[in-house]
């Protein structure tokens, strides 16, 4: 299942970085890139049962600040 798993992130690579570097998006790359560290470490985590923190915790407290 890991396997796979490297897999597809390999796939989503090849396909979405080289236009990237093509076109000199630099920008776009490097949120692309810190996005989809993001997804890797959560997937990993998911997969072997890190403990990871709630995303939906941080949101829920940004949106309810009271003034």
């Amino acid at each position: 299942m890991i396997v796979l798993l490297v897999l597809v992130f390999v796939i989503i690579i090849l396909v979405d970085v080289p236009p990237l570097i093509k076109q000199r998006m630099w920008r776009e790359l490097a949120a692309f890139s810190v996005l989809f560290i993001i997804g890797v470490v959560y997937s990993l985590g998911q997969f072997y049962h890190w403990p990871l923190p709630n995303p939906v915790k941080g949101l829920e407290m940004l949106f309810t600040i009271k003034p």
